[in-house]
Formats: C-alpha cells, structure tokens, sequence
C-alpha cells in the first residue's frame, strides 16, 4: 500500500460512516428505550460497522482497533483506529459538531488522521509528511504572539479527574480565558488546524480519541503531544496538548505545571 492509496482507503471510510450516521441525526426516537437502543449507539454501531466491512475487504491484513466491537488483529503492525461518532453528546442535542475519527497508526505512531463532521460536510484530512487538507484546500494554524491571547478549547471541566483541572484552570487563567470554549470534542482541533483556536487541552482521551488528531494538527503547522511535551502513541495516557503555535509550547507546559 502506498500513503495515496491508505488516504484514499481512509476517505471512503469515512463517507461509509457518514451515510451510516446522517439518518440517525436529529431522528425522532423513543426516550424509554432502553439504553442500547438510542440513536446514537445504533447509529455508532451502524458506522463503525460499515468501516470494518471495507478494512476487511480492502486491507484484509492490517488491525482494527474501534470503539464500538474492539480489536481485531492486534499483531498487525499497521492498525487502523476508529471512532463512529466523537462527540456523543453533541450528537445526541443535535449539533453538527461531532465528528468520525479515523486513524491509521504504524507501528503504534500516528501516520493519516481524518476528522469528518458528515452533516456540515467538513473533512479535515491529515497524513505525516503532508500538509493538511479540509475539503481539498490546506488547512493552516494561525500565530499566537502571546498565551494571554490564546484561544483555549477543551470539551468540559468534568472530564477533568483528580488535580488534573487545578493544572487545567492554572493554564486557562494565563489565556484569554473570556473566549474560552467549552464542548466541541474533535471538532476543536479541526478548528484549531484552520487557525480558529490556539490550544485545545484535555485529559482522559482514549487511543481513538486522540489517534487521527495528530497528524491533522502537525500537518496544519501546530503540535500535539502530552502534558509533558512528550509525543503521542498507542501508548500515551490520554493527557492531551494540541497548539497551533509551537512557539508557545513551553508557556502552556509551564502553565499546567505538571511535573508528573
């Protein structure tokens, strides 16, 4: 397989999610169903589905690592992480700002990425060597003179366990903390790899969650790595800084103040 081919695979992935999960958007449904039956788990369990129909038939080969029914092959040194519906929660409240995530990883490091928001039609697409791409044109970071003007992004306060939102707070109260955004999941880091926001910080993720951001962000011009300035792999902890700006790395390292 060439990295042509693997985007080419990762882009029809990603439009078979999408047809998957369009019906289920905004679907009126009963709210007694039992929990397994909401839209969004079928709809979730209808895409990932869908992907892994097409990874057995085109890459019969390679690891599936998804959400929804787990591993498969997880020998393989070239696994493909997926993630039907990031952003559940959004999904379920009906706004279009949740995403499938789609990751190819080789030998446990990040190699293509794509974001897809399938009802606005929005697909950020990133490969290791490449620059980024949403809907065909490149996606670019934007400047950050200073964090006192840095747009932070993270889903929510609650994701936050033990001292981790202290380190998180200390962080936000160096930054423009008035245009702080809340929600948005991988949808934020698109907008960060368009120049829309400057940092998205989270804690919590899992390999699915964080996997296909990283080449998108990096091949947008910004960085990712973990609260210790350490790159992401199969086996980061799920403690997560993207920056549009890398120049400004070393303030939001020192503003979380980890030391862990």
């Amino acid at each position: 397989m060439t990295l042509e081919s693997d985007i080419a695979l990762a882009n029809r992935l990603a439009d078979a999610a999408g047809a998957a999960i369009r019906p289920f958007f905004r679907a009126a449904y009963q709210h007694e169903a039992k929990a397994d039956a909401s839209p969004v788990t079928e709809a979730d369990r209808a895409a990932e589905a869908a992907m892994r129909r097409l990874l057995d038939a085109e890459a019969p080969l390679d690891g599936i690592i998804g959400e929804e029914y787990g591993a498969e092959r997880p020998e393989a040194s070239r696994q493909w992480v997926l993630d039907p519906i990031d952003g559940t929660v959004s999904f379920m409240a009906g706004r279009p700002i949740f995403g499938t995530l789609i990751a190819l990883l080789q030998d446990g490091w990040p190699l293509i990425g794509i974001i897809d928001q399938p009802i606005a039609g929005e697909r950020w697409v990133g490969a290791t060597g490449r620059p980024t791409l949403l809907s065909g044109k490149p996606a670019a970071t934007r400047v950050c003179r200073s964090l006192a003007d840095a747009v932070l992004a993270t889903t929510g306060p609650q994701y936050f366990a033990d001292h981790d939102g202290d380190h998180f707070m200390a962080l936000a109260a160096k930054t423009s903390h008035e245009r702080m955004v809340f929600g948005g999941d991988c949808y934020n880091y698109g907008l960060l790899a368009s120049g829309h926001i400057d940092l998205v910080v989270e804690a919590g993720l899992k390999l699915h969650d964080f996997a296909a951001l990283v080449p998108i962000v990096e091949g947008a011009g910004g960085t990712m790595c973990d609260w210790n300035g350490e790159p992401l792999h199969s086996e980061s902890d799920g403690h997560v800084i993207a920056l549009g700006d890398p120049a400004r790395l070393e303030d939001v390292i020192e503003g979380l103040a980890c030391h862990h």
